[in-house]
């Protein structure tokens, strides 16, 4: 069995044009075997959703509930697929502090992923990019990590912008922007690496790298350690291997980075990729065996390691325009097609999960293109790129097609989707709206925007808070760190704050902003980790997504308002107006009900019965 996992494609979308004649291999396997409509996670986000397929269990199972979550001792908010785990015995010797034992990164995904349930029956698994998978379990075949696989500084991937005008770029960003100066023709600069490691007192690692600049003919060199290249004007380069030093002529960190060289004039500026992980000789575990990733490599070419490589930030933030991101887009697809085509040949039967998120980041970023109505469309900016998601949808089918021409006899091919996609063009603020019905205190009255996580929150007189994109916690006494509410008020709370929530009307529209409010005891199984989740998590309407500063515990002036980003659609909204799309190539033998239940019908086709398995006691802990 092959599985094709399209991040993001969307099932009214899909039907539209397979109705219209544009999709003719996903035609072709709809009538083979069948497509239908494949209802995606509560809430339906990423993480949350690939989860589900993964383990067979919901968020109280499996203990993902968010991008993002917090630490209630604390408050901290905490990525919520893996952690690092220091070392647990170092070596002291004069400024250095070498670890001896222990360190490293831990999956926060819990249950039992369905390719272990398979391997344990003799059937070798093959799991490409598979979401909330990092590190990967190393229960599988082969694997190789996707989405939380970390750049080398341990972030999701942040790129470094050097120019002359570091004052264009006014976006909030955890990006790197730095000012540079070209003297004699020379820009002297340098990479940023993670901490030292080894360092009692630690410093930023760095890798120093000059340009010599022509700019007559609008060309330069670029020369990092021992690499050197040439890129004109709109250039990229291949992919150039960067080696930060720890200690000087004996250990380093091997990563890698593309350069963009966006101008040279009027004025300067170039911009190079998040520090990717060398898949050649990777910091952190990102394939089973050890050496899969290696393998790749040498097969097709170094290639993007950070989870979700297109750099929706960069466009977002005014460093990319348009073009810029589509043709960054098409380098990334290359590789990830490449690669297919190599594991593809590679198969000799068993299952193969083989993940694509091209379809997803282009539908996040060029969905205004298609949308008149949006807040944030440009008529004319915009007009060249208004097939720039159905053309994803092209893509697919052509892949598709390529696909089945190579399917191996009696194998099934299936193709499904963690969830669907629509416009966002209101963005509501979560906090704010608690903020001003009174379930929110501030010291501070009259400072309400400007400072991070919850910076300015009166704890002790606070009643909820909401973190992450969907869900709103109770401040609850003995859990939280300073928790307000009794336990005993706490169902009473939540159901006032659903109800209001629910008649919140968009002031603009007219219309609910809210259509659903889920109780997490009610909607979820308690498989051992609902304490994680959220107390209530927010359906937004069709059209209405939670803002970006509510995620980070951030406050706007208002409580909803246009969303006038180039990020301008998405799916984190009320699950049943996004469901994702599932075909086969032949009948499956049980009927599909949801994202959730999918991997116990794929297994079913191989004849294994009962998953997921029931939890084992250290599950529950």
């Amino acid at each position: 069995m092959i599985v094709i996992g399209i991040d993001g494609m969307d099932y009214a979308l899909s039907r539209k044009l397979i109705d219209e004649g544009r999709l003719p291999n996903l035609a072709r396997l709809e009538k083979m075997g069948g497509f239908q409509a494949l209802g995606t996670s509560v809430p339906p986000q990423s993480p949350v959703a690939w989860s589900n397929f993964i383990t067979g269990l919901d968020s109280g199972g499996h203990g993902i509930y968010d991008f993002i979550h917090r630490n209630p001792e604390t408050m901290d908010p905490y990525l919520s697929t893996s952690k690092s785990i220091e070392p647990s015995r170092t070596l002291k010797f004069g400024k250095w502090d070498i670890p001896l034992s222990g360190g490293g990164m831990e999956l926060l995904r819990h249950g039992t992923p369905f390719w272990e349930v398979l391997e344990g029956h003799g059937i070798p698994t093959t799991i490409i990019r598979m979401p909330a998978n990092f590190p990967p379990s190393g229960s599988a075949y082969r694997e190789l990590s996707g989405m939380g696989t970390p750049d080398v500084l341990g972030t999701p991937g942040y790129y470094s912008f050097y120019t002359t005008m570091p004052e264009r770029i006014t976006a909030n960003t955890e990006a790197l922007i730095e000012r540079v100066r070209v003297r004699d023709g020379i820009v002297e600069a340098e990479l940023f690496g993670p901490p030292n490691p080894l360092l009692i007192e630690s410093e930023d690692l760095k890798a120093p790298f000059t340009v010599y600049v022509d700019d007559e003919y609008l060309v330069a060199k670029i020369v990092v350690g021992q690499e050197e290249f040439i890129l004109q004007q709109g250039e990229w380069s291949e992919w150039v291997p960067v080696e930060f030093e720890m200690i000087p002529y004996v250990e380093s960190i091997d990563a890698i980075a593309r350069f963009f060289l966006k101008e040279i004039r009027p004025e300067f500026e170039l911009y190079v990729s998040p520090i990717n992980l060398d898949p050649v000789a990777p910091l952190m575990p990102i394939s089973t065996p050890v050496g899969y990733a290696t393998e790749l490599a040498e097969a097709t070419g170094r290639f993007y390691t950070q989870g979700m490589p297109e750099d929706t930030n960069a466009l977002n933030e005014g460093v990319f325009n348009n073009a810029d991101f589509m043709t960054q887009v098409a380098m990334v697809h290359t590789e990830i097609r490449n690669q297919f085509d190599y594991v593809l040949n590679e198969f000799r039967g068993g299952f193969l999960f083989y993940y694509f998120g091209n379809l997803d980041q282009v539908s996040h970023m060029m969905w205004r293109a298609m949308d008149p109505e949006h807040p944030g469309h440009d008529p004319i900016a915009d007009a060249p790129y208004a097939n720039a998601v159905i053309d994803r949808y092209v893509d697919v089918d052509e892949l598709i097609g390529e696909t089945l021409g190579k399917l191996p006899e009696n194998t099934t091919l299936v193709v499904m989707s963690d969830h669907g996609f629509t416009s966002w063009r209101r963005a509501m603020n979560l906090n704010t709206w608690l903020l001003e019905n009174g379930y929110i205190t501030l010291m501070n009255p009259r400072r309400v925007t400007g400072i991070s996580y919850f910076g300015n929150v009166d704890w002790e007189s606070t009643e909820a808070y909401a973190v992450g994109l969907n869900g709103v916690y109770i401040n609850l006494r003995g859990r939280e760190a300073n928790g307000s509410v009794m336990p005993s008020d706490q169902d009473t709370l939540s159901a006032e704050i659903a109800e209001k929530l629910l008649s919140f009307i968009d002031p603009i529209t007219g219309e609910q902003a809210v259509t659903k409010v889920y109780h997490r005891d009610e909607v979820f199984a308690d498989g051992g980790y609902l304490d994680i989740g959220p107390d209530l998590i927010v359906g937004f309407a069709k059209g209405v997504r939670g803002s970006n500063e509510s995620a980070l515990g951030e406050f706007s002036t208002e409580i909803i308002f246009d969303n006038d980003h180039p990020w301008s659609g998405d799916h984190l909204m009320d699950h049943e107006t996004v469901p994702g799309v599932l075909f086969s190539s032949r009948p499956l033998q049980r009927v599909v009900t949801s994202l959730q239940n999918l991997a116990g019908v794929l297994l079913a086709e191989f004849g294994i019965e009962g998953f997921p398995p029931a939890p084992q006691p250290a599950d529950t802990q």
